[in-house]
C-alpha cells in the first residue's frame, strides 16, 4: 500500500461468534458487515464497510484457537514498507512473533508481533499501491484514535518512535497515573501511549468516529454491550466512550455529544 511506514491501515475483530459481533457493531456503529465468509474462502473473514469504504475484517476464532488461549479482541494492523525486515527489528528489540508472515494472494504479506511488553498488533505490506483509509478521524466509522494501554508507557513510546517512525507530540499529566505521551504520523496526532496496570495484561485500544456520542453510548448498553467509562469530555473538545461488546472484545468510541 503506498500508506506512509507506520501507518494504521486496517482493523480486525476476533470473534467467536460473526453473527452475533454484526448485530451488535451494526447497531452501535452503524457498519455493514458481510453475512459469510467469501465463497471457496479457505477461513471464515467478513468484511466491516463504513459506508463509503472497507475498514476492516471479522475473522472467525475456531474452537482450537480459543483452546490454545485466544479469545475475542480487536486488533490493529500497522503499514510497514517490508514486513521481513520490520519483524526482525521488533525481535531484536525485544518484541515477538505471534504469527510467522505469510502471504495471502492479492491482498499483502501480513505477520502477527507483540512488543516487548507484550501488546500484540499485526505488521503488514499490500500487495497494491493502492491507499488504506480505515484511519481517518474526520470520517465516521473509521479508525481515529490508537492508545497503548503498557506496562511502561516511557519504554513503549521510544519502541514505537524507533520501529514505525511516530514523532512524539503533547504530553499530558494524568497524576497518579503519569504521562499520557501523544504520538503523531505525518504531524497529525493519532494516538497516545500511557501506563496502566488496569489491564490483565498490555493491549491497544482502538477508538472509531461515530456521530453522537451519547446516542452511541446509549446504543451499547441496548445492544447487549457493556460501558464501562464515558461518555467523557477530552481535551480539544472531542468526547469519547469506552465499551465492552457482548463477547468480551474492549473497544472506544469517540465523536461530538
Amino acid at each position: 500500500m503506498s500508506n506512509r511506514h507506520g501507518t494504521p491501515i486496517w482493523y480486525e475483530l476476533l470473534s467467536k461468534d460473526p453473527l452475533a459481533a454484526r448485530r451488535f457493531y451494526s447497531v452501535v456503529v452503524g457498519w455493514q458487515i458481510d453475512a459469510e465468509p467469501p465463497a471457496g474462502s479457505s477461513m471464515d473473514y467478513r468484511m466491516i464497510s463504513a459506508g463509503d469504504g472497507r475498514i476492516g475484517g471479522v475473522f472467525r476464532l475456531t474452537d482450537d484457537m480459543c483452546r490454545q488461549g485466544a479469545s475475542p479482541c480487536w486488533m490493529m494492523y500497522i503499514g510497514v514498507d517490508d514486513v521481513d525486515d520490520c519483524v526482525a527489528a521488533i525481535t531484536s528489540s525485544g518484541g515477538a512473533v505471534l504469527l510467522p508472515a505469510f502471504d495471502i494472494a492479492n491482498v499483502g504479506r501480513i505477520a502477527m508481533v507483540s512488543d516487548p511488553q507484550g501488546a500484540a498488533f499485526y505488521v503488514m505490506r499490500g500487495a497494491s499501491e493502492d491507499h488504506s483509509t480505515a484511519c481517518d478521524p474526520e470520517r465516521a466509522g473509521h479508525g481515529a484514535w490508537h492508545e497503548l494501554h503498557a506496562t511502561d508507557g516511557t519504554q513503549a513510546a521510544e519502541f514505537y518512535m524507533a520501529k514505525f517512525g511516530w514523532r512524539q507530540s503533547r504530553g499530558m499529566d494524568m497524576g497518579p497515573m503519569g504521562l499520557y505521551q501523544l504520538f503523531s504520523i505525518d504531524g497529525r496526532d493519532l494516538g497516545g501511549i500511557m501506563t496502566d496496570a488496569r489491564l490483565p495484561r498490555p493491549a491497544w485500544l482502538v477508538y472509531f468516529r461515530v456521530d453522537g456520542i451519547e446516542r452511541a453510548a446509549a446504543r451499547i448498553a441496548e445492544a447487549g454491550g457493556q460501558v464501562i467509562h464515558g461518555p467523557m469530555e477530552v481535551p480539544g473538545g472531542g468526547w469519547i466512550v469506552n465499551g465492552i461488546d457482548p463477547e468480551g472484545a474492549m473497544f472506544a468510541l469517540t465523536g461530538t455529544r
